[in-house]
């Protein structure tokens, strides 16, 4: 069946952000830029996939384009490149902040039969896992011959893992969106500090900044991404799923236990702070006094150069950190953005063409404004911002180490963590009472959700 044009774009839904929070507006375009969602999981279920039955196809039909106002700048380019082919583009919201206009569209589309885009960009990770399910799924499986295989080989490793469902690679990761240790580097100096290597070093070196340059920080709980950043990188496993519909939610688990007595402790003495970094509050009288920062690789640009007006040559990036009792460092990933090629799109070609030039092509990725999942790409990418000179030192080396270390063990849902933990957590921090206090609550929010779309939780 054949694509049909849809002249409806889909309305932007918000969520808040907790208290302090910046305007509903300001999240959507940043969070958009940066394609944020709330997952990067293993591939879960191993059954064998079935084969894909395409649509009746017409090579030279029109294709319909869904993207978020941060992505149409990008298809008018291919647009531009490919006069041949022909695209209607429908700016919508890319679900960012929480929205699911994508997955409310298409189950009006299953009704009645027609609508879908045969092109569809999400800021959400976690739309691959409904965008993936059914007797006929909205994404198309790509491995199946519709983009070719050495395409879905180039990207980095564990980049398509949200993608990835029984077998089936159901989208393209637009970005990834890994985490790193920021620290302004000119401050740090002044400071006599030395950048720390493990969670321990963080907190003692937290504790030390909290005594003798009150009012400085090294990092925030107020985001609602907070959990992605810190104890994703514990491997808490907060939702680590163990079948199709199957998640084990267990935030008493010593690996949650830990990060939460460490950001206590911070928060106690003042040096992590209880606020948003996008809140007017914090940017007009906080952004100075960032001296570390633990997220993701779009905060170089997004945040501290476009929000903070942090000057250029003091912002650079270290490793991700571990607990000394671990083997190995992993981080946690705020976002990175889908491309999703329509099972019922009567043009496969064009679509899986143009899904290809947005994920792959230096002319669109190697100038994007956030960290290209596609690996040769990705060298573009930090070529350029090398030569931007923005940061204090390379953060090649680094980032590139940080795609490789996110942890496998935090799967994409359809549930939001963000929205969970802004809704339960964020107003009980804003109420004096701990993150340890609030394991239990923020875990019961988790399962009551979970278990509402379905889900069997242990």
């Amino acid at each position: 069946m054949r694509s049909a044009v849809n002249n409806d774009a889909p309305a932007t839904s918000r969520r808040p952000f907790g208290r302090g929070a910046v305007t509903a507006l300001g999240v959507v375009s940043l969070l958009a830029l940066a394609a944020c969602g709330s997952a990067d999981p293993a591939p879960t279920g191993t059954s064998s996939p079935a084969a894909f039955k395409p649509a009746a196809q017409d090579a030279g039909s029109e294709i319909t384009v869904w993207a978020d106002a941060t992505r149409v700048p990008g298809v008018k380019a291919y647009q531009k490149a490919h006069p041949d082919v022909k695209i209607k583009i429908v700016t919508y919201s890319g679900d960012a902040n929480g929205a699911n206009d994508l997955q409310t569209k298409v189950q009006l589309f299953d009704r009645t039969g027609s609508g879908w885009p045969d092109v569809a960009f999400t800021a959400n990770v976690n739309d691959a896992s409904w965008a993936s399910q059914g007797k006929s799924p909205y994404a198309a499986p790509v491995n199946q011959g519709v983009i070719a295989r050495s395409t879905l080989k180039g990207f980095a490793d564990g980049a398509l893992n949200p993608c990835t469902f029984n077998g089936n690679t159901y989208c393209l990761r637009n970005d990834l969106a890994q985490n790193v240790l920021w620290y302004d580097k000119k401050l740090m100096d002044e400071f006599g500090y030395s950048v720390p290597t493990t969670w321990e070093e963080y907190q003692a070196l937290g504790e030390k900044v909290a005594e003798e340059h009150p009012g400085y920080l090294v990092g925030t709980a107020g985001d609602a991404w907070t959990p992605e950043v810190y104890f994703w990188a514990s491997q808490c496993p907060a939702s680590t799923a163990t079948g199709a519909r199957k998640v084990t939610v267990d935030l008493k688990d010593a690996k949650c236990t830990r990060m939460a007595k460490l950001l206590d402790k911070l928060i106690a003495k003042g040096s992590v702070s209880r606020d948003t970094v996008f809140s007017a509050g914090f940017v007009k009288n906080q952004a100075g006094k960032v001296l570390m920062l633990p997220g993701p690789s779009w905060f170089g640009q997004v945040l501290f150069n476009s929000t903070f007006k942090t000057p250029k040559g003091r912002i650079a990036a270290a490793s991700p950190l571990k607990f000394e009792g671990d083997t190995k460092n992993y981080t946690g990933n705020v976002g990175g953005g889908l491309w999703f090629v329509s099972s019922h799109s009567g043009n496969l070609k064009a679509s899986a063409d143009l899904v290809t030039w947005m994920t792959t092509s230096d002319a669109y990725q190697g100038t994007a404004g956030t960290y290209p999942a596609y690996k040769k790409a990705a060298v573009t990418w930090l070529a350029n911002q090398k030569k931007s000179g923005y940061f204090a030192e390379d953060v090649t080396p680094v980032f590139q180490e940080a795609a490789e270390l996110i942890w496998p063990g935090w799967s994409a849902t359809q549930y939001s963590q963000e929205a969970i933990y802004a809704s339960t957590v964020v107003p009980a921090l804003n109420s004096d009472k701990t993150l340890t206090d609030t394991l239990d609550t923020w875990q019961t929010a988790i399962t009551d959700k979970a278990r509402s779309l379905g889900y069997t939780v242990n």
